[in-house]
């Protein structure tokens, strides 16, 4: 009987650990400017997508707005393959420093 009270009680300790931090102010995310690149490709993908963008769509038929999706989807993955870059999720950026600081 007296495990399971032990269970209970480190159960609701936990539980109060956990909810503690609710109460602190939710943090805003600062806005960051973009990086303005060089690339002319980079310049005249951003052109087309802001056309398509202003394109009234409901004059469209229904193959034009299909494949003005695909170009969009096309230049998407051709501005990503050109952007690059490595992206850290946050739960990997804490696992890594958990990692450094218990090995070093």
């Amino acid at each position: 009987m007296k495990g399971k009270n032990y269970l209970r009680i480190a159960g609701f300790v936990m539980m109060l650990a956990v909810a503690i931090p609710a109460g602190a102010e939710v943090i805003t995310a600062a806005k960051t400017e973009t990086a303005k690149t060089d690339d002319p490709r980079v310049e005249q993908l951003t052109t087309r997508l802001k056309e398509i963008r202003s394109m009234k769509v409901s004059t469209l038929s229904r193959n034009e707005k299909q494949s003005l999706r695909r170009e969009v989807k096309e230049i998407k993955k051709e501005m990503k393959t050109i952007k690059g870059g490595v992206y850290l999720s946050v739960g990997a950026i804490i696992i890594v420093a958990l990692l450094l600081i218990l090995l070093l």
